[in-house]
């Protein structure tokens, strides 16, 4: 009963705090880009803007909710929230500390630890991936298909070089289980060991929840929107909560797999690991105001042709390395 209560009580401290991280992550994407385009920003709802999310959400919560006369309903319905609890899924095996003792009793510091924890992230991962193509099927209209089926191709492209990316990771570690992999990079994070997959794995991440300079899914100028075409209030509310919840779960993991997790010096473990996501999530806000977007050509060539091989590549090296 007491690992019952534990567990529930972690879900919910977890949920929350990465929720609120969720919908101030709007608020500090659209502050760094104004300073990138050499303006403010949001600074007129409350102090420095600090209420612009909670406004936010209530004007998305009382708009009118359209749903097309030609829609598949249930699943026009379901589509975003399948986006948003795949992101949700992910946080679970993430270990965010080692483990602290509250009251004679020793708490580890994730909801749960899975020694096929990266199977499991890829697999909800991928789930994602249903939520934007039946978002686009769903709505009934020729834009919305388009913009699915190129996402849906783009994602599929990416996934493949994402997972290959980690493998050298699992490799050193010897082992599928994040803590594990954390406590590995004890003496040395696996950025030193691999370098050059940790360049790849922020790529492939970075196509897999369609951010700038791989947002073809949404490209205004060319599909009127995307997948998301026919969505209005909560529901376009909760694609737009999906992609950056998918952005710090990504960071997470980029965290957990290469820079040591809650690994370093002088401060506490939890500070560690949030200090490192926050600096990744940061870069991609900053990318986001400096790369335009590619071709859609570019992008699937740059995927199958240089992304996939450099990562086999990546793959042969570190087992060459390792046998030697």
């Amino acid at each position: 009963m007491a690992l019952l209560i534990e567990s529930i009580v972690k879900v919910i401290v977890v949920f929350g705090i990465f929720m609120g991280c969720v919908a101030y992550l709007t608020l500090l994407e659209r502050k760094v880009l104004g300073r990138v385009q050499v303006r403010y920003g949001p600074n007129r709802v409350g102090p420095f803007g600090l209420w612009q999310p909670i406004a936010d959400g209530i004007k998305a919560f009382f708009k009118e909710d359209l749903i097309p006369a030609n829609a598949d309903k249930p699943v026009f319905i379901i589509a975003p929230m399948i986006t948003v609890a795949s992101a949700l899924c992910l946080i679970a095996v993430i270990p965010f500390g080692d483990k602290i003792t509250l009251f004679g009793r020793t708490i580890y510091l994730r909801i749960t630890d899975l020694d096929v924890g990266i199977l499991y992230l890829f697999a909800f991962a991928s789930l994602g991936e249903y939520g934007v193509v039946l978002g686009g099927w769903a709505s009934g209209n020729k834009y919305g298909v388009i913009g699915a089926l190129r996402a849906a191709a783009q994602m599929i492209s990416y996934e493949l070089a994402l997972s290959l990316s980690v493998i050298g990771v699992i490799m050193i570690s010897g082992s599928l289980s994040l803590s594990v992999i954390v406590e590995k990079q004890a003496h040395l994070w696996n950025i030193v060991y691999q370098p050059f997959a940790f360049v790849f794995y922020m790529v492939c991440a970075l196509a897999e929840i369609n951010r700038t300079p791989f947002d073809m899914p949404e490209a205004e100028a060319e599909l009127a929107c995307g997948y998301n075409i026919e969505y209005s209030s909560m529901k376009f509310a909760l694609f737009f909560m999906g992609e950056y919840a998918h952005l710090v779960a990504v960071c997470a993991v980029a965290t957990t797999l290469f820079l040591g997790g809650w690994q370093g010096p002088f401060l506490p473990g939890v500070l560690w690991f949030f200090i490192k996501t926050f600096i990744l999530v940061f870069f991609c806000i900053w990318e986001r105001g400096t790369f335009p977007r590619l071709r859609y050509d570019q992008i699937m060539h740059f995927g199958w042709k240089i992304l996939l091989p450099l990562t086999l590549a990546n793959v042969l090296v570190t087992a060459i390395v390792m046998a030697l």
